[in-house]
């Protein structure tokens, strides 16, 4: 059995990753099984709107100076990559408008809600394909 002392950073983070990611993704199916079934996927609109608005209240309070590497790995890439990824995405965009960085917003936006929905089109399109 290895002791605390001697296991790496980096599987440490891993594992603090993995358990919020547990955690994120086990809420995302929560959330989505209570909303259900509908015309509109409205489960993923409400698990992407309230993941990027948590996201960016932790992400911009003073206390997150504070937070230890383990719990905003466990929080930020954790819970919310596996709650949702549109609140990385968002927190990503904001951070560049708050930079100034508007035209790299903008990208950001067109390679992420256009190219990616292309990309899963291409991959609907591959699978027809296939025998």
């Amino acid at each position: 059995m290895l002791l605390p002392h001697v296991i790496s950073e980096e599987i440490k983070i891993i594992a603090f990753v993995g358990l919020g990611g547990a955690i994120g993704s086990i809420a995302r199916y929560l959330v989505q099984d209570y909303i259900g079934a509908h015309d509109f996927p409205w489960g993923t609109f409400v698990v992407n709107f309230i993941g990027s608005t948590l996201i960016s209240i932790i992400f911009f309070s003073s206390f997150v100076a504070e937070l230890s590497p383990y719990i905003k790995v466990f929080l930020f890439v954790g819970i919310f990559g596996g709650f949702t990824t549109m609140s990385s995405f968002s927190l990503d965009t904001v951070g560049l408008i708050i930079a100034e960085r508007f035209g790299a917003a903008f990208f950001n936006i067109v390679l992420n809600g256009g190219l990616c929905v292309l990309g899963a089109l291409a991959g609907r399109w591959f699978t027809m394909l296939l025998p």
